[in-house]
Formats: structure tokens, sequence, C-alpha cells
């Protein structure tokens, strides 16, 4: 009986398998030096059907999602099936770039390539 008065439980998400929370501190903790700016990470999670891409901050109250594409959403730029694929979560992290540029009004200050050729770009290292 004395054992379990004293027996603490864990976090709610903890217990449920969802949060790592030492993965999680470590993912947004912010340099002292940057006093309230935001940390932003990309989430990308990828179901059987579906590939969700996202644009994250951590907040005291929550975390808030910034701006966000959906696999799904590719169907009306031709992409009918395979929406889990490589090239499909490919494509949803562009389409969630281009849309969070035009919700920050930087998408004429850097446009994207007009037509596709395909041509491999090689960066060659400074020398």
């Amino acid at each position: 009986k004395a054992y379990f008065k004293r027996y603490q439980v864990k976090l709610k998400r903890r217990r449920e398998g969802l949060t790592d929370y030492r993965a999680r501190r470590r993912l947004i903790n912010q340099d002292k030096n940057k006093y309230n700016t935001p940390k932003y990470r990309l989430v990308v999670r990828i179901s059987n059907k579906d590939c969700t891409a996202q644009i994250a901050y951590a907040q005291l109250t929550g975390d808030k999602i910034l701006c966000s594409a959906y696999s799904h959403e590719l169907k009306k730029y031709g992409a009918k099936i395979g929406l889990t694929n490589y090239a499909a979560c490919y494509a949803t992290g562009l389409l969630l770039a281009r849309r969070l540029l035009a919700q920050l009004k930087l998408a004429d200050k850097y446009p994207g390539v007009k037509e596709a050729t395909g041509e491999d770009k090689v960066v060659e290292a400074p020398e």
C-alpha cells in the first residue's frame, strides 16, 4: 500500500510511447543568446496512404505549425498514384517550400525553375 502512494506515473505521451522527451528537449533547446527567437524544424510523417510535411516551432503553450503540405494534394498537379514513395515525398517537400515562401511574401525573391529540363546541376567545391 505505501509503495503505490509514492509511485509517480510517467507523463501521458511517454506512457503511450508517442514522445521521447529526451530527444525532444535536445531538438527544441535554443541558445540563450538568441533570446525569444523560434527554432523552426521540418516534421515529415509517412503513413501507408499519405506523406505529411510541416514546418513547426515550439512554444510553452504547445507546438505551432507555420505551414503544412500533404501528398494527396499532388493530385492537383498530375500525380495520381504512388503518393508515399520517395519522389512523392520530395514533391511534397517542394510544395511545402513554395507555399512557405508565398506565405512569407518571399516567392518573388526566390523564383522556382520555370521549365524542368531534367539536367543534373553539379556544384563544384571552391578552391
